[in-house]
């Protein structure tokens, strides 16, 4: 039996990325092929510096059936990316190189459409330089489904989703609308149809305190009971607005499978107080399935070899199938 193939940009170079994809092969057996997109002298000097020992399959884009690869040796699709230490301080000066690496994965998926995609963390500041808010909003815009893609950090407990992503607080109720949370939550019941077989149960939070405001038309009355009203309208298994200080306690948890959150750090700060780094970043609404582990780059643990590697094993197994 042939295993869809996992397309893995390596990502940032100066990150923790390589050290915890070390560490998730060396305990673990993956049934589906694994390809690296990667500079192949980095790898190289990383897995010795962090005293790890993998032999190298190295193939190219044109590769002519990649399902029947296997992960005896680590395969690699090289990009050139020039260095002078195994470890440096995170730059403008890997752009480039993310850039051709995220390009070159769109361009082998775009003609192998089995595939799916893992990708590394990439510092938004440097790399995204204000075009995008993130990685998932940069995917969106070069695969043409810019406004169609939700981000659902996924664990079998409880996932959450936030309507808005890297946006500053100041601006969030810009961004509120109800065609989003329709968006959202038809999204996600997709997903959970698709991945098990039945709909999710959602709770929706308010975005002001206690979901009241003093002002006239605040962004509950005008714009998210009446989403959520539309939604059981249509049969979607939707609760609230449910305040955000209260949704996250443990009579609530039981009841839902999905909290869906107005801003950011309104689901992931209670999100990893309850589960840490057990839980994945999927990017729904993309043509391809996009994974990644739920953590940035962490320069201060680089090169320390200290990394816990369990959300990038939690996204390679979610995929390995």
């Amino acid at each position: 039996m042939n295993y869809r193939p996992i397309l893995i940009v390596a990502g940032e170079p100066n990150s923790i990325f390589l050290e915890i994809f070390f560490k998730s092969i060396i305990n673990n057996s993956f049934k589906s092929p694994l390809i690296l997109i990667v500079s192949k002298d980095l790898l190289i000097k990383q897995m010795k510096s962090l005293g790890f020992d993998f032999k190298i399959n190295l193939i190219n884009e044109n590769y002519p059936n990649m399902s029947k690869l296997d992960n005896k040796k680590i395969n690699i699709i090289n990009v050139n990316y020039n260095f002078k230490k195994s470890f440096e301080k995170i730059s403008q000066k890997s752009n480039n190189y993310i850039a051709q690496c995220f390009k070159l994965a769109l361009k082998i998926i775009k003609k192998n459409r089995y595939l799916k995609l893992i990708n590394g963390p990439i510092v938004k500041k440097s790399f995204l330089n204000e075009k995008f808010l993130g990685i998932t909003e940069y995917l969106a815009q070069k695969t043409k489904k810019k406004n169609k893609v939700v981000m659902l950090i996924f664990n079998k407990r409880l996932s959450v989703s936030p309507i808005t992503t890297h946006l500053a607080l100041k601006d969030v109720h810009k961004h509120i609308s109800k065609q989003k949370i329709y968006t959202h939550i038809k999204l996600i019941t997709e997903f959970y149809k698709k991945n098990f077989r039945r709909k999710p149960k959602i709770a929706v939070t308010g975005l002001n305190p206690h979901c009241e405001s003093n002002f006239k038309n605040c962004e509950e009355d005008a714009i998210i009971i009446p989403a959520i009203r539309n939604l059981k309208a249509k049969n979607f298994k939707v609760e609230g607005p449910f305040p955000a200080d209260t949704i996250f306690i443990q009579e609530h948890l039981k009841k839902f499978d999905v909290i869906v959150g107005m801003y950011h750090d309104q689901v992931l700060t209670p999100m990893k107080t309850l589960f840490g780094f057990n839980a994945i970043n999927i990017t729904l609404g993309l043509p391809f399935v996009r994974v990644s582990p739920d953590h940035g780059p962490n320069s201060s643990m680089l090169g320390k070899n200290l990394s816990d590697p369990k959300s990038l094993i939690e996204a390679l197994k979610f995929l390995d199938k």
